[in-house]
């Protein structure tokens, strides 16, 4: 796991597959995301020395990003919390629908596979489910964004009082030129594109993404610029 600071209450953690992100108030951690399953102890060991993990905020139920809730919350009885679309399948409680690949996905999401660790993990016991438009109490308010397409019921997480925009897999930077894109592996294409257009409507000098780098400086008008290029034929 890499950790690169990008701001000084915000972490970035990188893994083989996927990328998480810690933010602070004071002692108390908040964690988007929590890395594929194994990742609990590495981020416990990197949070005690930040504070403590107050909760969990996952932006979707892959396992890439979700993986290392249970083991995370089970060591440190951190809050889970995910959209409640997704959260039977956090728990454990139900399936996840595969994604719809377009041919140039599959050897990408063949990739993906071969880096993240194999079998069943720890599920959290315990998710608290959110819904559009609801208010967390850290980063001085952190509004949750449902933004269906990748997952049906993945979110974003936006703090306005800072400028940062976490959008889970619905926006990605690739890994060739760093460009901003729309994230692969949709369940619905339609609506990740309008989930797309919804984010960069926001206001945001910083864009986390969960995989590529993030935006740092005019986030908006970056997300704005390559969001416009995508259309139903796109």
């Amino acid at each position: 796991m890499d950790v690169i600071e990008l701001l000084p209450r915000l972490h970035l953690l990188r893994f083989p597959v996927g990328q998480a992100y810690l933010w602070r108030d004071g002692d108390e951690l908040t964690l988007i995301d929590a890395g594929p399953a194994g990742s609990g102890a590495r981020i416990d060991a990197l949070a005690g020395t930040l504070g403590r993990v107050r909760r969990i905020v996952l932006t979707h139920f892959h396992e890439d990003h979700a993986g290392g809730a249970g083991e995370l919350a089970a060591a440190t009885g951190a809050e889970v919390l995910a959209h409640h679309l997704d959260a039977p399948v956090v728990r454990g409680e139900a399936p996840g629908p595969p994604p719809v690949f377009e041919d140039w996905e599959r050897p990408l999401h063949a990739e993906a596979l071969r880096h993240l660790p194999q079998g069943e993990y720890l599920r959290p016991r315990q998710v608290t489910e959110l819904s559009d438009g609801e208010m967390l109490d850290f980063g001085g308010g952190a509004r949750v964004l449902h933004i269906p397409g990748h997952t049906h019921g993945s979110i974003a997480v936006h703090l306005p009082e800072h400028g940062v925009l976490f959008t889970g897999d619905a926006v990605a930077a690739s890994p060739v030129d760093g460009a901003v894109m729309l994230g692969v592996f949709n369940l619905d294409r339609a609506q990740a594109v309008a989930s797309f257009h919804r984010l960069a409507a926001l206001k945001a000098d910083l864009a986390c993404f969960g995989h590529g780098d993030p935006v740092i400086g005019r986030a908006s008008a970056a997300l704005r610029r390559s969001a416009d290029t995508y259309g139903p034929d796109h």
